[in-house]
């Protein structure tokens, strides 16, 4: 253990200078070490909502909806094959939690039950003697549903908030049905709510002969056009057909842009949406085609000549900062459910400027007291023991910048404990060594070699054990609690390296170049 290879002294050298490369952006401007060049570590600390201020929203997923619609699409599907495969059917619809429909002969009910299972594999199959089919969800299909729906809204809304460029949002999910969203930084989260309350469920669909006001054929609906900015007058009223030609999930790209100095947004659909598009309108030329946005229509142009390069303008009554937003939206993807708030809160600067001053109180308090300890106790060694411990800081500061960790209050907790901690595997070794002196009356270099390796299973042990419980922390606990963890693994790691390397490196160095015949310990 007194033995120190020259590949350990270049690694701990090496280590040392990344940490303080790392660790130096904090001490300047934010702005400042965003200037500087790619190559330079410029990535610093990211504060939470707690310390920096900022928004807070607790949104409830609307999966009933969901569900509901996608039974509507399902019995939709269903009417479409049965008539295709010429299946007699009547009483065709959404019955509370189920769906069902009642067949007219028997002859043809494997046929109809094939076609159920084609179109859901997952549906639960209930048929009576009288013909009626009652199809429902699986528990289990409820649950992947469910699921699904949940990690789409979070994957949307990271991307509409990504967007806007709000910096290291925090947006898990919260039980069965609710998404929590942390925006450090946000203190006006109005433009934030508006851009996610909107489902941007994109579509293009035909405008059909008939007049609104008369009667609706069906397969239509009427829907109402988006008003201009001031107008307060009747909207205007279309009768849309309910087929879908294009739907948004087909676009690309959107962009916000200028045609004949209005606002519009261009976008560009993928290889299937291109073909669709195309198909559409050369073989509708002359007939209206509606831009559905939310059912809202945007504009229901006329197609004058087919459009065959996949690429298009929406326009409409649009302001400059609707313009961006929409073509955020459509960029983003749609939400796959509407979006409600539960809970909103803001936290002011000031509050966070609080936190944080009294975590560096905190700090300066400790890291005083733990110095003064180890140099009374320890004298010599407890100094090397010091050290390490402004190393093991650097070093945790380094790990959290590099990592792009955001900080917390509770994180600063983990901190102020791993200050206490980072010392305890010296004070093992020292008090190891100090027994081999007194009680086993070795020499200086033989205590500190007995010392090191009767110390260290330990010193692995102690640190391990905690380290698991750092990560049971980090899996299953929320967002303040896994700031903690996060703090503390980092910090168990770097005070393991840090005192079974810095601190043996400054014992032997000094164990060579003094060789003391006796140690004041």
């Amino acid at each position: 253990m007194v033995q120190f290879p020259r590949w350990q002294a270049v690694l701990l050298l090496v280590v040392l200078l990344l940490g303080l490369a790392f660790a130096f952006p904090n001490l300047l401007p934010r702005d400042f070490s965003a200037k500087m060049p790619d190559w330079v570590p410029h990535k610093t600390i990211n504060l939470g909502l707690d310390l920096q201020g900022g928004s807070y929203l607790l949104i409830e997923v609307g999966l009933s909806e969901v569900f509901e619609e996608q039974k509507e699409d399902l019995v939709e599907g269903l009417r479409r094959e049965l008539r295709r495969s010429k299946v007699g059917y009547t009483k065709l619809g959404v019955f509370g939690d189920q769906m069902g429909f009642t067949l007219r002969d028997p002859e043809a009910r494997e046929e109809a039950r094939q076609i159920v299972l084609n179109l859901a594999p997952d549906l639960n199959i209930d048929i009576s003697d009288s013909l009626d089919f009652r199809l429902g969800f699986t528990e289990a299909a409820l649950q992947e549903r469910r699921t699904s729906v949940m990690n789409q809204t979070i994957e949307i809304v990271r991307r509409r908030i990504d967007e806007t460029g709000t910096r290291e949002p925090s947006i898990q999910r919260h039980g069965d049905d609710r998404v929590l969203v942390q925006l450090p930084g946000v203190d006006n989260p109005d433009r934030i709510k508006q851009l996610l309350g909107k489902t941007a469920a994109l579509a293009f669909r035909f405008v059909t002969d008939s007049i609104a006001g008369a009667t609706v054929p069906a397969g239509s609906e009427i829907l109402l056009e988006k008003p201009a900015p001031g107008y307060d007058g009747p909207a205007q009223r279309y009768v849309i057909s309910k087929r879908i030609i294009v739907k948004g999930e087909s676009l690309t790209d959107a962009q916000a842009t200028f045609q004949d100095g209005q606002p519009v947004v261009s976008f560009a659909f993928d290889t299937v949406g291109s073909k669709r598009f195309a198909d559409a309108t050369r073989d509708n030329v002359g007939r209206a085609f509606a831009i559905v946005l939310d059912d809202e229509v945007i504009s229901a142009p006329v197609i004058r000549e087919p459009i065959l390069g996949g690429r298009g303008i929406i326009s409409g009554s649009f302001a400059v900062e609707e313009v961006q937003d929409l073509a955020l939206l459509l960029r983003a993807g749609a939400l796959p459910a509407p979006l409600s708030y539960l809970e909103e809160r803001s936290v002011g600067p000031g509050l966070g400027a609080d936190s944080i001053r009294a975590g560096k109180i905190a700090s300066a308090l400790g890291m005083v007291f733990v110095v003064i300890f180890m140099a009374v106790i320890y004298a010599r060694f407890g100094l090397m023991a010091n050290v390490a411990l402004v190393a093991n800081l650097i070093l945790i500061a380094a790990a959290l910048s590099g990592l792009q960790a955001t900080l917390t209050l509770p994180g600063i907790a983990g901190i102020v404990l791993t200050i206490g901690m980072a010392v305890d595997a010296n004070v093992l070794i020292f008090e190891r060594i100090r027994e081999e002196v007194h009680v086993n009356n070795r020499g200086p270099v033989s205590a500190v070699d007995a010392g090191y390796r009767r110390a260290m299973t330990t010193i692995i042990d102690s640190n391990v054990t905690t380290l698991i419980a750092a990560v049971l922390l980090f899996q299953f606990g929320s967002g303040p609690i896994k700031g903690f963890a996060v703090t503390l693994a980092i910090g168990l790691v770097t005070s393991m390296f840090t005192a079974i390397m810095l601190t043996r490196f400054l014992m032997v160095t000094w164990l060579r170049r003094k060789r003391p015949q006796a140690l004041a310990i």
